[in-house]
């Protein structure tokens, strides 16, 4: 599967932003789909997950009450929808497919096989 992200941009504090991953060559729903980010001078970080068996979510601590990850089928698609963002959501976003279901392993960068290229959201004050 190929993954392509899009929708990063610059935005004011407090606004929102919806990023988009579009897989091709599989369903997204074979896999469990993570966004993950890297502000500069930083490590990469787990930002949500949905799983691929059941669909639920999981999100990081930081973003959770602002993020939502969702997925939909049809458009073979997964999303994150941002909200109230601040100077500290500035970062390149990742988005990944992972095989694995378990919650402490879809955390984790090393459990994602593939990876899109990333998208950069730059949040202004």
């Amino acid at each position: 599967v190929q993954l392509q992200a899009s929708g990063g941009g610059l935005v004011q504090a407090g606004g929102s932003l919806r990023l988009s991953c579009a897989a091709s060559g599989r369903t997204v729903s074979a896999y469990t789909m993570g966004w993950f980010r890297q502000a500069p001078g930083k490590e990469r970080e787990f930002v949500a997950a949905i799983r691929r068996f059941g669909g639920s979510t999981a999100i990081a601590d930081s973003v959770k009450g602002r993020f939502t990850i969702s997925r939909d089928n049809a458009k073979n698609s997964v999303y994150l929808q941002m909200n109230s963002l601040n100077n500290e959501d500035t970062a390149v976003y990742y988005c990944a497919a992972s095989m694995t279901n378990i919650l402490s392993a879809i955390v984790r960068r090393a459990s994602h096989e593939l990876w899109g290229q990333g998208t950069l959201v730059t949040v202004s004050s």
